[in-house]
């Protein structure tokens, strides 16, 4: 077999267990919150599909429980009788007609569950959940390991290639092998040979009882990142015990949910964790899997050239691009809508019980609703702004056939893209821009930059969208326009460069952004594996417990002293992401950031910023003041238009600009364009 001149070891087939797979891409696990909605199970048929379709050699499913105690939520999501596994037919059933192979995941969230019937090795609360789970009687253990078994038979017949057993992350059977969550003194507890058992047993019977023609992939932390955690020489241990129990392959998973370590939002370098990987891989003979922060063809390709693993994990980066894999090995890498991490409209989106979708690719977990279909009637269609919201919509309206010509008074793409790319860990906002600008090429878009079209040129089209973004709010303080106040704009494109001494007036995302980019600059630790690892403290010593460092790491000085200033009494960070907010959140406090809220602002002046807190007046010296204060739609346009008889639609910020969202930016344009 020819080589692939593009990824050789990335389109290289590999044997697991019965199966010989055609590359080395696996779409790992992801919830999606379609697994307990109605009519999911037909949604997640056509999501995977389409996944499969674009080439992607073995898929996973999002998790589903191998009993009640073990969902997540209050819903259900289980595969534990006849019910389940025959609502299931139609999923593999729809990945195997697209030629893929695809896997369930058999996960227990132990301590993890959110619903009043938690239960775990001992009774002891996760720092994430409110709930505290009941402690497993020594039977109910037993019972678990069967549930986990009668699982894995009933996937056999619903008719999956084989299981994921989860025994990563911090769910329950890492709760069984690590003495942070394990206390028992029975045959499950004590030396980590007992501890691990819990493990070996599930994958020894269900092997047992599925047979050597169904696969088994085990899910195995190969770095904990907590206290209590299991020490890589351990990890080694465990992962030989489950070889020698019955698994084809290790998936790796990075760190348990509570670890204050960010593992896969966009702070994370990518493939920054596959040294873990590479250490496990060395101890057993199965192939093993790399993950988290693998977003394009060329790090996977070099994880697995380096011999770090076997095959690579992309879950986020499939929700961008279900045709990665099939893109990746025609070498058009041009054409890859890239996963930046920034989570707001996947795991965000979970969290909160909501169906996992992408920001860039408004399409995912919506196959079956938002279809992109060719146009009827050809229409001319102007898109004015080239933000997020333009792009989308050009795009899509474009690619379905209709004529479009986009419009930008800057004199490049993107938008608000352009701000944030520059902003620690986001610089692979700009590769979103990239794609997209090529996209609109292939498609014939006619682009205009530089250009502000006025009515009576606009009028001429059948359709006109506005996409003209915001404008940021000029709040009414005395002494707003005093020399040394600035807006987050100027900061961020380097036309203003601050004193020492700033204040930030507004601590919504842009106000942290900003505060975040003074205090890192270009961020290494966002770009540097090495120096990531050092800045969280994370250590590669095999002995280490967790592989954490003995003692936190230190924050350098930073060039700035800067003061968040806000009006509300609301917590700081309230309204950042579910999943990254709380790294922004560290990171601005080792810094020395101080966060004010509840403030009334008095004036401006040559001393600074002049504020009433509990009643008392304060000086918040400041060489700098730099405006984050929210945003006003920019309908200058609107007005004109309509005089002409001409109704223009309006998306992203130019519709609703309380708060800058890009996800629902994009959505609103692959929205419109596939109606128009």
């Amino acid at each position: 077999m020819t080589a692939n001149p593009h990824y050789p070891h990335l389109f290289e087939p590999l044997k697991v267990g019965p199966l010989t797979l055609p590359n080395r891409i696996l779409m790992g696990s992801m919830h999606t919150g379609l697994e307990s909605a109605p009519g999911g199970h037909a949604k997640l048929a056509a999501f995977y599909a389409e996944r499969a379709a674009g080439g992607t050699a073995l898929l996973v499913t999002g998790a589903f429980a191998p009993n009640m105690e073990g969902n997540l939520s209050p819903a259900r999501e289980t595969m534990i009788d006849e019910d389940d596994r025959d609502a299931h037919r139609v999923i593999p059933q729809a990945v195997h007609d697209a030629g893929g192979r695809i896997l369930l995941q058999l996960l227990h969230a132990g301590r993890y569950s959110k619903h009043p019937n938690a239960v775990a090795p001992s009774a002891l609360r996760a720092p994430i959940n409110k709930v505290t789970p009941r402690a497993l009687e020594t039977a109910e253990v037993e019972r678990t390991v069967e549930d986990f078994v009668r699982g894995a038979v009933l996937a056999r017949e619903a008719g999956y290639d084989g299981v994921e057993i989860m025994g990563s992350e911090g769910y329950l059977i890492s709760q069984f092998l690590c003495l942070r969550t394990n206390q028992r003194s029975d045959a499950w507890g004590g030396p980590l040979a007992q501890r691990l058992r819990f493990a070996t047993e599930i994958v020894r019977r269900v092997r047992e009882r599925c047979g050597r023609d169904f696969v088994i992939q085990y899910r195995l932390s190969v770095l904990d990142l907590v206290e209590g955690g299991l020490s890589g020489d351990e990890i080694i241990t465990v992962a030989r015990a489950v070889e020698a129990a019955g698994a084809d392959i290790l998936n790796s998973g990075i760190g348990w949910h509570e670890a204050r370590i960010p593992t896969i939002a966009h702070a994370v370098p990518r493939g920054a964790f596959a040294w873990a990987t590479r250490r496990v891989k060395q101890a057993v003979g199965i192939p093993l899997i790399a993950s988290n922060r693998i977003n394009a063809p060329e790090i996977a390709e070099d994880i697995i050239a380096r011999g770090d693993a076997d095959m690579v994990s992309l879950a986020r980066p499939m929700l961008a691009d279900a045709e990665f894999a099939n893109k990746a090995k025609a070498g058009d890498r041009a054409g890859i809508n890239i996963c930046f991490a920034c989570n707001q409209a996947c795991l965000d989106q979970i969290f909160v019980r909501g169906i996992a979708n992408c920001l860039v690719n408004p399409r995912a977990g919506r196959e079956t609703e938002l279809v992109y279909a060719p146009v009827k009637k050809k229409k001319r269609i102007a898109v004015v702004g080239g933000g997020p919201a333009g792009l989308s919509c050009a795009a899509v309206a474009a690619e379905r056939g209709h004529e479009v010509t986009l419009y930008d008074r800057a004199s490049e793409l993107g938008g608000q893209f352009n701000l944030a790319k520059v902003i620690p860990g986001k610089q692979e906002f700009g590769e979103s821009v990239a794609y997209y600008a090529e996209r609109l090429r292939r498609a014939g878009v006619k682009t205009m930059l530089g250009t502000t079209p006025g009515e009576v040129e606009l009028a001429g089209h059948d359709e006109v969208v506005l996409a003209t973004g915001i404008d940021p709010r000029r709040p009414d303080i005395a002494g707003i326009d005093h020399p040394k106040v600035a807006g987050y704009m100027d900061i961020l494109s380097g036309r203003v460069r601050p004193g020492p001494r700033v204040a930030i007036l507004g601590a919504g995302g842009i106000g942290f952004d900003t505060a975040l980019y003074l205090v890192e600059g270009q961020g290494k630790a966002q770009s540097d594996p090495v120096a990531f690892a050092e800045h969280w403290g994370i250590v590669k010593d095999a002995a280490s417990v967790g592989g954490l460092a003995a003692e936190a790491p230190k924050a350098a000085k930073p060039e700035h002293q800067i003061t968040l200033l806000k009006r509300s009494t609301t917590p700081f960070g309230a309204t950042l992401g579910l999943t990254t907010g709380w790294t922004l959140r560290i990171e601005l406090a080792r810094a020395g950031v101080q966060m004010l809220g509840g403030v009334t602002y008095n004036r401006i002046d040559d001393a600074g910023v002049h504020v009433t807190v509990d009643g008392a007046e304060r000086v918040i010296e400041a060489d700098t003041v730099i405006v984050c204060a929210g945003q006003e739609p920019n309908r200058a346009l609107v007005g004109a238009l309509e005089a002409r008889g001409k109704r223009p639609h309006l998306i992203g910020g130019a519709k609703l600009a309380a708060e800058l969202d890009a996800k629902r930016a994009m959505l609103e344009g692959a929205q419109l364009a596939a109606a128009l």
